[in-house]
């Protein structure tokens, strides 16, 4: 039984997806810093904290709402970090495991939202 959102697996690795992200935009130009590595940064810090607001209120219709906007933080995320690949800030073999954990949380917030739906 859950006692807490720290429980959910979905927002652990949420966590670990925001660690990975810190660690990656250390490699972006200092000219990002209020830029794209900014966005980044927002947009992954986004997804675990929709989903702990959206499990500390009191009604489903709000649950599910957050875990929207984390899912939308979600593929921000994903389309930010194409982004600083294709201008060449980031390459392929650096995103490989923030691409994973992407892939991984957006699986685990579709079935989370699927299973909160009447």
């Amino acid at each position: 039984m859950l006692q807490s959102f720290r429980d959910l697996v979905v927002w652990q690795k949420g966590m670990d997806l925001v660690e990975e992200v810190y660690h990656l935009t250390a490699f972006l130009p200092p000219a990002e810093q209020y830029g794209l590595r900014s966005q980044i940064q927002r947009a992954a810090v986004s997804i675990p904290s929709n989903i702990a607001e959206g499990y500390g209120r009191s009604h489903r219709g709000d649950y599910l709402r957050h875990l929207s906007i984390a899912k939308g933080s979600l593929l921000e995320l994903d389309t930010q970090i194409e982004v600083a690949v294709r201008i060449g800030f980031l390459s392929n073999v650096q995103v490989l495991k923030i691409n994973g954990l992407i892939e991984e949380v957006g699986k685990m917030l579709l079935r989370l939202i699927q299973s909160l739906k009447p």
